[in-house]
């Protein structure tokens, strides 16, 4: 069925603004707009978005529909490769000039032409148009569209896709404030906590009692450092360490939800005996990979004025309040309580006596074994004192985590 251009633009327009709107899945709205368009005539082959993003990895993402199947979402990082690709692209043109690009693609190549042509061509495209999408904001982001039509696209079918720029440029806009409010509230305050905001958990109080490992890990001898190197040192230096930190506790499925100073808090939430156990060995293992990484950075590390670190790490377990605290104007997501309070009481007590991993009585119950007592200590703020273990040892040397605990070394070995 072929229609008229104007009454197929109108019927896209409806579309885009009714059950379009809202839709988040950007490959999922490109290949629903190739449909309707196909549908409608328009011998439409390819489409592509190219977004620019506010990420702190990635610069740009782009979803790519094709009629021979591909269904693809890239996503760009800030490379030299991709600045250089960036430069003689119709991408640049629409983004600095916020002018729509037409290339007719011929069988033989063009002195000059955009670096994307040669593969079209070779892909067996005849036209190719990059349209700019004005965002509210001010910015101007992309959308191409292909052809392997013999003739091209004609005048009335490019017209239709221009009058179909503004409602898509608002479906998208709208699709990519709500990605890059879960950037960065993921970035920011963690994916968990990110989520639960997003979501409307936002009043002061708001939150829940949740069950989980709390994990201090803190940098020692950083104070000594920064009070000597730059700013714009210590922050790489900072960054390169947080980084190798953050990474092991991700690889084992805990979130960090903040850092303190020189120091990471992170979670490893459970909800009941076996996940409470799994949650406490995947703490354990993200503590032998922190070790493990910081030793690696510190061998790399040639430079006189930023001498080898260690790294400190208390394992505590309970129940927290996972939730907003703070001011009227001002809230922190955040996990509080006496079990939160003793995994910090232990983190000092662990610098104090300057030893890498200290465990509570609370992870040795979960575990099923007491292995490598440290012994017991009186910490401010309560007033029984605590019993804490090092396995220490196992976690540098790979050894068991748990060694007189045969469960543990059957969840250990799965």
């Amino acid at each position: 069925m072929v229609l008229e251009a104007p009454l197929l633009a109108a019927n896209v327009v409806q579309w885009l603004y009714s059950e379009a709107v809202g839709r988040q899945d950007s490959l999922e709205l490109v290949e629903d707009l190739a449909s309707h368009l196909r549908e409608g005539g328009l011998p439409v082959d390819r489409i592509t978005t190219a977004i620019l993003l506010l990420h702190p990895n990635v610069r740009a993402e782009g979803a790519v529909w094709e009629s021979s199947g591909t269904r693809e979402l890239r996503r760009y990082l800030a490379t030299e490769e991709v600045n250089e690709a960036y430069q003689n692209s119709p991408l640049k043109v629409v983004y600095t000039e916020q002018r729509p690009v037409r290339c007719r693609i011929g069988a033989e190549a063009e002195p000059g032409e955009f670096t994307v042509i040669p593969d079209l061509r070779a892909e067996g495209y005849t036209d190719y148009i990059a349209l700019p999408m004005p965002f509210s904001d001010g910015s101007t982001k992309a959308v191409t569209f292909a052809t392997k039509a013999p003739a091209g696209f004609t005048g009335a079918q490019i017209g239709v896709l221009e009058s179909i720029i503004r409602p898509l440029a608002i479906v998208c806009e709208l699709a990519t404030l709500r990605r890059t409010a879960e950037t960065l509230l993921d970035t920011y305050v963690g994916v968990r906590a990110g989520s639960k905001v997003l979501n409307g958990t936002v009043k002061r109080g708001d939150g829940e009692w949740i069950s989980a490992v709390v994990s201090f890990a803190d940098l020692r001898g950083f104070t000594r450092i920064s009070n000597k190197l730059p700013a714009d040192k210590l922050i790489k230096f900072l960054n390169q360490y947080f980084g190798a930190m953050t990474a092991a506790v991700e690889a084992h499925g805990g979130e960090v939800l903040k850092y303190i100073g020189d120091e990471i808090m992170a979670i490893f939430p459970y909800s009941n005996e076996d996940e409470a156990k799994d949650a406490a060995k995947r703490a354990l293992l993200a503590a032998r990979q922190t070790i493990h990484s910081i030793e690696e950075i510190n061998q790399a590390n040639i430079c006189l004025e930023t001498p080898d670190l260690s790294v400190g790490i208390a394992l505590h377990a309970g129940d927290v309040f996972f939730g907003n605290v703070g001011s009227e104007t001002r809230l922190d997501f955040t996990v509080i309580g006496p079990v939160v309070n003793m995994a910090a009481r232990i983190a000092e007590l662990a610098k104090d006596m300057d030893v890498e991993v200290l465990v509570s009585d609370g992870i040795a119950d979960i575990m099923g074994c007491r292995s490598g007592l440290f012994g017991e200590y009186q910490v401010k703020g309560f007033d029984d004192p605590v019993r804490v273990y090092s396995p220490a040892s196992a976690l540098r040397d790979n050894a068991n985590l748990c060694p007189d605990s045969t469960a543990m070394r059957a969840l250990e070995a799965n």
